[in-house]
Order: C-alpha cells, then sequence, then structure tokens
C-alpha cells in the first residue's frame, strides 16, 4: 500500500507537469520567451515596480520578440522600433485588437472607445473622431478654447503670490476643462466642488493603476473579486463619475436640440435617437457614459502628468528654462498670448516639449494590443486574440536615434543649425489604428500652457536643482513623478 503523502506528491506533481505541458503546448508556434512556472508564468522574472526595465532586460536573452507569460496568459512583447513599427504600422489591422486589463475590464465592460474591440471599437471611434471634428478639434475654434484656458491657468498661478505651492490640481485643471466644455460645454471655476472631485478621483485611479498592486490583480483577476485592496478604489471612484456623468447627460437631454448640437453629448444623443430601432446600436446610455469617461480620463491625466513632470524637469535644468524663455521672449514678447503659428518660430519650444514627452516615457508599454486573427509574424504563428504588449521606452530611449537617451536634452530634437528635427521614433502616443484619438489636442495644450506659464513665471526650485530628484514614484501603466513644490516668481 503506497503512503498517502506519496500519493499525494505524485498526483500534485502530475498536475503541475500537465499544467505546464498544456501552456507551452497550447501556443502555436509563439516567440521564444523564459520558461514559465505552472500558475504563475514569468511573475518571478519581472519587478512589478517596473515592468519595462524587466521587459527590456529579457530582449537582451531573447530578442526582439518574445513570449512572456503574466500568470497563466502568454504575451507576446514586441521591443525596439523595427518590431513595433512592423507590427503597429505595417500591419495595423492586424494588431488593432486590445488587449484585456481585467481591473479595468470590470467597469469597462469592453464599452467605449479606449478599451472597446472589434466592429464595436471601429463605429465608436469613427464617432468619436468625426464629432471632435465637428466641436473645432484641429481647428481655429479649439485653439480659441485652449488659449483661454491658457490665459485662467496663468491668473490661477499668479494667486499663488510666488509663494510655495503643489502644482498638481492647477495643472490638471487647464487641460481637464478643455476637454470639459468639449464633452459638457462648460468650463468649471477651479475652486469648483464637483470639478476638484473629478481632478481628484482621475488623479487617484492613474496613481492606483500604475501600482505593483494593481499588475498582479490584471495578472491574477481571482485577487479582484476575493481581497481587499486600492482596486477596490478605483470601482469606487469610476461609480462616483459615472453617477455624475449621467447626471449631466440627463441635463442635456432636457435641453437638446437636434438641429444644433453644441457638444460631444447632445450629437451621441441624436445618434442614439437616429438608432433607436436598431436592436443592435452600440449608441446607448451605458456606452455614452462611459465613452465620457474614457475623454475625461484620457484627456485629463496624460497631459496634466505630462504639464508636471515638465516643470519638474525646468526647475532641474534651469539653464534649459532660461534658453526657452529668451526664445519666448524673443518670439511671443511679454503681452500676447502664444498661439500655434509660433510653434514654427520656437523650435527650442517645440524641441522641449517633445524631449519631455520622450524623456518622461509616461506609457512605457502602451496599452495592450491583441492580434485580430491567427497570424505569421516573423517565423512566428500567433493565435487569434493573443495580448501583444510593445514597449514604447525601447523606441523612444533607442541611443542609435537619441545619443545618452537617458539624459534630458531638448538637442535631441534639434539639428546643427539648431532647427526643429523629427524622429519618426517618437512615439509617446503609440503608432497605428490604435494611435491616441486626441494626440492633435495634447500636442496643442502642452505647447501653449508651457509657452503661457514660462512666458509669465521663472520657476523658483525649493532646492538646489543638484538635488531635485526626478525619478518616478511609480511606473507601472503609467510613470508618475514624484510630489514637489516651487515658486512661481512673475517676470
Amino acid at each position: 500500500m503506497m503512503d498517502p503523502a506519496v500519493v499525494l506528491v505524485l498526483s500534485l506533481s502530475c498536475l503541475l507537469l500537465l499544467s505546464l505541458w498544456k501552456q507551452i503546448s497550447g501556443k502555436g508556434k509563439l516567440p521564444p520567451g523564459p520558461t514559465p512556472l505552472p500558475i504563475i508564468g514569468n511573475m518571478l522574472q519581472l519587478d512589478v515596480n517596473n515592468i519595462s526595465k524587466s521587459l527590456s532586460n529579457l530582449s537582451k536573452v531573447y530578442g526582439s520578440v518574445f513570449t512572456v507569460y503574466f500568470g497563466k496568459k502568454p504575451t507576446v512583447v514586441l521591443h525596439g522600433y523595427e518590431a513595433v513599427k512592423e507590427a503597429l504600422i505595417d500591419r495595423g489591422e492586424e494588431f488593432s485588437g486590445r488587449g484585456i486589463l481585467p481591473v479595468i475590464e470590470k467597469f469597462k465592460m469592453g464599452k467605449g472607445v479606449v478599451f472597446s474591440t472589434g466592429n464595436a471599437w471601429k463605429e465608436m471611434r469613427r464617432f468619436t473622431l468625426m464629432t471632435l471634428r465637428n466641436l473645432g478639434m484641429g481647428k481655429r475654434s479649439i485653439e480659441d478654447r485652449v488659449q483661454e484656458e491658457a490665459r485662467c491657468l496663468v491668473e490661477e498661478l499668479r494667486k499663488t503670490n510666488a509663494s510655495l505651492c503643489d502644482p498638481t490640481f492647477i495643472l490638471s485643471c487647464a487641460p481637464c476643462n478643455v476637454i470639459c466644455s468639449i464633452v459638457f460645454q462648460n468650463r468649471f471655476d477651479y475652486k469648483d466642488h464637483n470639478f476638484l472631485n473629478i481632478m481628484e478621483m482621475l488623479d487617484e485611479n492613474i496613481r492606483i493603476l500604475s501600482s505593483p498592486w494593481i499588475q498582479l490583480c490584471n495578472n491574477f483577476p481571482v485577487l479582484l473579486d476575493y481581497f481587499p485592496g486600492s482596486h477596490n478604489k478605483i470601482f469606487k471612484n469610476f461609480a462616483s463619475l459615472k453617477s455624475y456623468i449621467m447626471e449631466k447627460i440627463r441635463e442635456h437631454q432636457v435641453c437638446l436640440d437636434i438641429n444644433s448640437p453644441q457638444n460631444f453629448i447632445d450629437y451621441f444623443l441624436i445618434k442614439m435617437e437616429q438608432e433607436k430601432h436598431n436592436p443592435q446600436s452600440l449608441f446607448t446610455l451605458e456606452n455614452l457614459t462611459i465613452t465620457v469617461s474614457d475623454l475625461l480620463g484620457a484627456g485629463t491625466e496624460t497631459t496634466s502628468t505630462t504639464l508636471r513632470y515638465a516643470l519638474l524637469l525646468l526647475l532641474k535644468h534651469p539653464e534649459v528654462s532660461a534658453k526657452v524663455q529668451e526664445e519666448i521672449d524673443r518670439v511671443v514678447g511679454r503681452d500676447r498670448s502664444p498661439c500655434m503659428q509660433d510653434r514654427s518660430s520656437m523650435p527650442y519650444m517645440d524641441a522641449l516639449v517633445h524631449e519631455t514627452q520622450r524623456y518622461i516615457d509616461l506609457l512605457p508599454t502602451s496599452l495592450p494590443h491583441a492580434v485580430t486573427c491567427d497570424i505569421k509574424f516573423r517565423d512566428y504563428l500567433i493565435p487569434k486574440d493573443t495580448t501583444i504588449v510593445t514597449s514604447l521606452t525601447s523606441v523612444m530611449r533607442d541611443a542609435k536615434q537619441f545619443p545618452n537617451p537617458d539624459t534630458f536634452d531638448p538637442g535631441h530634437f534639434l539639428d546643427e543649425k539648431g532647427n526643429f528635427k523629427k524622429s519618426d521614433y517618437f512615439m509617446p502616443f503609440s503608432a497605428g489604428k490604435r494611435m491616441c484619438a486626441g494626440e492633435g489636442l495634447a500636442r496643442m495644450e502642452l505647447f501653449l500652457f508651457l509657452t503661457a506659464i514660462l512666458q509669465k513665471f521663472t520657476l523658483k526650485p525649493v532646492v538646489n536643482p543638484k538635488d531635485i530628484d526626478i525619478t518616478p514614484v511609480v511606473n507601472g501603466l503609467a510613470s508618475v513623478p514624484p510630489p514637489y513644490q516651487l515658486c512661481f516668481v512673475p517676470v
């Protein structure tokens, strides 16, 4: 008679071997990668505090296309410009799916424009881009709005009376107001209670989504249902945001003029009315709510975090500040508002904005993609729905393209004559079919807000620039700068 303990050990060993065999054999001919352990995959080889760095280390062993198991799920990683370009640009349609992030899937449920996929995504994206264009995106009218907000931002900074302040919320207010004016058609006072609430929730969510705990939850979704943790705070924030958006939608329903839509919600409600007899219609209140939350989140957090990081880098590099202020004085002067036309005469400012986005590497691995069908990529077979992760870090920190890539230097975007020079390796908005829909607006905001701030204020640090720490506090979904204080001294 065999000892029960031996039977148990043998049974467990067989189960583990079976699980390992299924994991490896069921994957077509996926690219090579580290051998996964049953259940936990390659999690022991990945630093959840800095996934991007772990992927860079693995690429040194396995090359530019490799497979990593986040838990039981195989993910194909694309590292370096050539692999990323080949997938997202040359074969954009096949790579246009959206990989699932379980934490976000819990409340977005595949709706909206950022986390939807297939035909639902195509239709929502087409509608969103067309509506944003109707509302002035890429036109003079949206520039007027951004300039108006830049003036409000400068006034708000003036009220700090050159005393110490943490710029986080003031810098979030400006881009959030631009997107609110597009979506709701009204901007908020910077002290408005609802407005500050929205900002607090968006800011908190991006921090939590970038934390090591959420990286674990995304790989082991069972944690979401049975464990306490910061993911519950995200769900609570999203529920509050959703009920606020619903309230605004109800207000718009009451005073909607079908012949004269004024904002994104109006356009969507009209489309809902046109499609009310179509049972398959994507134009539902639920989809409207989630699309608006996508626009608010994407339109606020990315731009405000970039602005916040830009000011921190300028505090660290006073020589860059001085040079850019000299250019602003020469081209714009002190009295009139900067405009987009100035950009062509301001190569250093243009280079500064680009270098900030390159250096801070805001979304190091972008949002996950997925392949929309079984595909042959290089010599590998990637099954439909396999998650694809693109390392934007590996593109924007390419040493051949950007000498000394770990150094902050606007010169990376200037030629020997001091003219602005473009780079195909500049991909902060990702690339291809799922490229950020608000790229044009974000670039306009970064240029106009930063120019307006530096036109009117000198940035004064609290400590010696040499002692300023610019290391991100979290580096998961996003790279978030450490909190800091400064004085805005009027020039």
